[in-house]
């Protein structure tokens, strides 16, 4: 369904926007997974929104260095760029 298409296209570019910045910064992020969830609903205004749950590990790096890591790859992905303000975002690291 649409939504399982917009997660699959999500967690991979966010998956590659983490890459590019790991790798930016020198460190190896092998083992690094990331997915996502995509629901739909009612949203404040009439008619329905998306919401956005990613799933983020990053088994080789401290949960300091994850967590900057994570906030510039939501700054430099494309999808997290063309949803910012639009739909909710939720980004968990574990």
């Amino acid at each position: 369904n649409p939504e399982q298409l917009f997660a699959a296209g999500y967690s991979s570019c966010f998956h590659n926007a983490l890459i590019l910045v790991g790798n930016r910064e020198g460190y190896d992020l092998s083992g690094s997974t990331v997915a996502a969830k995509v629901g739909i609903g009612p949203n404040r205004h009439r008619g329905y929104g998306l919401a956005v749950a990613l799933s983020v590990s990053l088994p080789v790096l401290d949960p300091d260095l994850a967590s900057k890591l994570v906030d510039a790859a939501h700054e430099v992905c494309p999808y997290s760029n063309a949803t910012r303000g639009n739909i909710d975002v939720t980004i968990l690291l574990g």
